[in-house]
């Protein structure tokens, strides 16, 4: 099953009352703006021929009139139009980050951990473009230009004619002509700057092994690759840009020129009154004001698509997690500690290749079971399952005899806690990594994890204690103290089955063997599986052996 898609229809629809307020206030600050620049060459037409002052008095008052209201409506547009994109930026980040969690982390296997920050960053501020530079600015121009159009053709038809025409030029001809002269520049800034991202984060987050190899020389030339392909985009996109302004400023210019000489006959002719010659020829400049955004909104609809595309294929993903007919609410399984049962259970992360194979495993409730085997014998894989991050292709996964699969992913993992063994440390505090599992965790609480991971004396050591800033991924902390910090965050936990994924990592065998011993004693009645190579220190303990499949 997969997301719904992101289309400009489904992404607005819910701020479709906004938008709406936000056309009508743009259609009154466009609309004011070029009815003050007909009613100015009007007036200052007709003061030339000295007539009773009180004769120009409506005309002034309107030039006052459309003065003031055009910055309220270019307020109220600006206001209420983004308010509306803000709502939708967050509406579709918030659906693309519940998909994220659906699918992470089987179903991301095809993406890069950088690719994906791009997505859900510069791809979704896209969707804000798509609102505030193209659907409204296309908007307002076409109720505004149409009404021009009718305004100036019943002056002077040959005049409304040509300005119907520059607009049709502008409007539609010009992103034409700029989609024929960047198409394939447009549609790859996008997808480049993701592959340049992604390149970066590989960069930084390997440099040390980079430096060690003497390999940063080969990985800066392919990052300037990459920077050269994104700019000779970009390049080709402003030089599109380039030409459909200088376009639409000749066809301005051309309207323009129509409409004095259409006007000039009409008023040679009698047809026309000639102080409304200026307001012919110079409403079109206001019009085409209005009219000279349209080129970059096109432009900028044709990036938006692209980032679009990209959001719709993190959607489109395969999802990891069947669905069956029936949902057991996981309350249901809350009230005491579970028994897991794998059952003839064959798996895999990627289509074609399989991880374990028939796997027979009892967790007893409240049992200690440790897991052994070795390197790509599939126990991280079997750890997935229990969470289920992933399902499996063949047989079954149950608690309390309910297959998995008939039960809530986020239900499982209230009950199933899981340590991977590369578990993430925020950039916070030792408290606020802790507080994760958590959150209304009391100080003796947190000090009891603590003691059991062997942390507390170093803890209260520290001059900030549970203040202390453990950097990006804990980088201001050893390996062995990260590692113990994750063990303490899962002890913490209110989970009553425990995945240890080789907690005793980066540890002396002696530490080790205590570490393990105080663990299994802190999980108290919960369910323990731990996920080793190290035996030596449990006997008396359930061990099972996985061979690869």
């Amino acid at each position: 099953m997969s997301g719904s898609a992101f289309t400009p229809y489904t992404i607005m629809k819910p701020a479709a009352g906004r938008l709406g307020l936000a056309l009508l206030a743009g259609v009154g600050a466009a609309g004011a703006a070029i009815a003050l620049t007909a009613c100015s060459a009007w007036l200052i037409s007709r003061a030339a021929l000295h007539p009773p002052v009180l004769h120009l008095m409506v005309a002034i008052v309107a030039v006052r009139a459309c003065g003031l209201s055009r910055g309220v409506f270019r307020y109220l547009e600006r206001l209420i139009g983004h308010d509306a994109a803000f709502r939708i930026l967050g509406d579709v980040r918030v659906r693309l980050y519940t998909r994220l969690e659906r699918l992470a982390p089987a179903g991301l296997a095809d993406f890069r951990r950088a690719d994906l920050a791009q997505r859900l960053a510069a791809d979704v501020d896209a969707v804000l473009d798509l609102v505030t530079r193209v659907v409204l600015p296309y908007a307002v121009a076409a109720v505004t230009g149409l009404a021009s159009v009718l305004v100036v053709g019943a002056l002077v038809p040959a005049a409304g004619a040509a300005l119907a025409l520059g607009l049709t030029v502008v409007a539609i001809g010009v992103p034409l002509l700029q989609r024929a002269a960047a198409r394939r520049a447009d549609g790859r800034l996008a997808p480049l700057r993701g592959e340049l991202t992604t390149a970066v984060v590989d960069l930084l987050h390997g440099l040390a092994d980079l430096s060690a190899y003497g390999a940063t020389r080969a990985r800066l030339a392919g990052l300037a690759g990459v920077d050269a392909r994104l700019t000779a985009a970009g390049r080709r996109s402003a030089f599109a840009a380039g030409l459909s302004s200088a376009v639409t400023v000749l066809t301005s210019g051309l309207c323009v020129i129509a409409g004095l000489v259409a006007g000039a006959v009409a008023v040679r002719s009698g047809a026309m009154p000639g102080e409304l010659l200026a307001l012919v020829v110079l409403t079109p400049l206001a019009v085409f004001e209005v009219a000279a955004p349209l080129p970059v909104a096109a432009r900028t609809y044709a990036a938006a698509r692209a980032s679009l595309r990209r959001l719709n294929e993190v959607c489109a993903a395969p999802d990891p997690l069947t669905s069956t007919a029936r949902c057991v609410p996981g309350s249901a399984l809350f009230r005491a500690v579970p028994e897991i049962r794998l059952e003839g259970v064959t798996a895999g992360w990627v289509a074609g290749r399989t991880a374990v194979r028939d796997v027979d495993l009892v967790l007893p409730a409240g049992g200690r079971v440790a897991l052994t085997g070795p390197s790509g014998s599939g126990k991280s894989t079997v750890a997935a399952l229990l969470v289920r991050f992933l399902d499996p292709r063949a047989g079954r996964v149950t608690m309390d005899g309910v297959d998995l699969r008939d039960i809530p992913a986020d239900r499982v993992r209230e009950v199933v806690g899981y340590l991977p063994e590369d578990a993430h440390l925020f950039d916070t505090t030792i408290g606020g990594n802790l507080r994760v599992a958590r959150p209304d965790a009391t100080g003796d609480a947190i000090r009891a994890a603590l003691r059991a991971a062997r942390l507390l004396d170093w803890v209260e050591t520290l001059p900030d204690g549970l203040g202390t800033l453990v950097g990006e991924h804990g980088m201001a902390l050893s390996g062995g103290q990260r590692r113990r910090l994750a063990l303490a965050r899962m002890l913490l936990s209110d989970a009553k089955v425990l995945v240890f994924d080789e907690p005793t990592e980066h540890l002396d065998d002696e530490t080790a063997g205590a570490l393990t011993r105080d663990l299994l004693a802190a999980a108290g009645d919960r369910t323990v599986l731990l996920i080793t190579h190290r035996t030596g220190d449990l006997a008396g303990h359930a061990v099972v052996t996985l061979t690869a499949p």
